[in-house]
């Protein structure tokens, strides 16, 4: 066994994860897995540059991850950034500020090889699995992007595309710096004109088609599958591998972009940093379900960050 740390740093979300990985057995022991929202991301869209107080809500989440990883004796980091700071004029500020917090260098990866490690995570334990036929679909739906991934076994074809449930809502909700509460019919709209554009844009590279089981990771697709099943509060076990129907995500799309601030926030499974982005998200996995035809989607708990841990076993 390697005792391992993947940090996978996000858009909306900073993740850890420490665990035990047996290359040999292809077994991985889960030892810490946390999440903060961060709202990294917070303006990239409109500026091209990280916030100040994004910057420093970050870091505070790296130096207490810092002390996990210490206090746990992992042998090996790594510590992987996506689309936001990808995007932003001023991410060497961020590199040297996660290099000195944590002492090692982020990777700030394309999203080909986010897709790489989103497909890794979530498909180790599911090929095999009885009723579920390949080639897996593995749509990562997040904050700043989302990424397609079709495969069997291995990848066959990726592609990100940049719409994620925080720059959807930045891009078509803010309205003089306010999130228009419930958004306008004329705003879900523009939104999803925006979704499909994107997904012709993954389809040139990703045979979408093809795919004959829809596999969906990451806040958004977790947190719809928490409100179908009615969950009191968030429960991993109990999310991770739900499936959830397209006339389930149809209902709880319509809902969320109707309802107000206060109806999302008092949602058991609701996170406080997605009560504002969860309308986006939940409309994004929406377009992909009726894009593909898909009867259901396949959640997964197990992620870009599982794909990371086995990157450096």
């Amino acid at each position: 066994m390697t005792r391992v740390a993947g940090i996978d740093c996000g858009t909306n979300s900073i993740r850890l994860l420490v665990a035990d990985c047996d290359r040999a057995t292809g077994e991985l022991v889960e030892l810490d897995r946390r999440m903060t929202i961060v709202r990294l991301g917070q303006g990239v869209d409109r500026t091209g540059r990280l916030a100040p107080e994004a910057l420093e809500r970050t870091f505070a989440a790296c130096r207490e991850y810092a002390a996990v990883i210490k206090e746990l004796g992992a042998e090996r980091i790594r510590f992987v950034a996506t689309s936001a700071s990808r995007d932003a004029e001023n991410r060497d500020e961020f590199v040297q500020g996660v290099k000195e917090i944590l002492g090692v260098e982020p990777e700030v990866i394309s999203g080909e090889q986010e897709a790489e490690f989103s497909f890794t995570g979530a498909t180790r334990e599911l090929a095999g699995t009885e009723h579920l036929d390949q080639p897996f679909l593995v749509v990562d739906i997040g904050g700043g992007s989302t990424e397609f991934v079709v495969g069997e076994e291995h990848v066959r074809a990726a592609r990100s595309v940049d719409v994620g449930c925080v720059r959807m809502t930045e891009r078509h909700l803010v309205v003089d710096e306010q999130i228009t509460d419930p958004p306008t019919e004329e705003q879900v709209a523009a939104m999803r004109a925006d979704i499909e554009a994107a997904l012709d844009l993954a389809a040139e590279t990703v045979p979408l088609s093809e795919a004959r089981t829809l596999v969906g990771l990451a806040g958004s697709v977790t947190t719809v599958a928490g409100i179908a099943q009615e969950l009191p509060e968030y429960d991993s076990a109990r999310i991770h591998h739900s499936r959830v129907s397209i006339e389930q995500v149809r209902e709880i799309t319509g809902r969320m972009l109707t309802s107000t601030h206060a109806e999302r926030a008092a949602i058991g499974v609701m996170h406080p940093g997605r009560v504002d982005v969860i309308g986006a998200g939940s409309l994004v996995l929406l377009a992909i379900m009726e894009r593909i035809g898909a009867h259901e989607v396949v959640v997964s708990e197990h992620d870009i960050l599982d794909g990371i841990a086995w990157s450096v076993a």
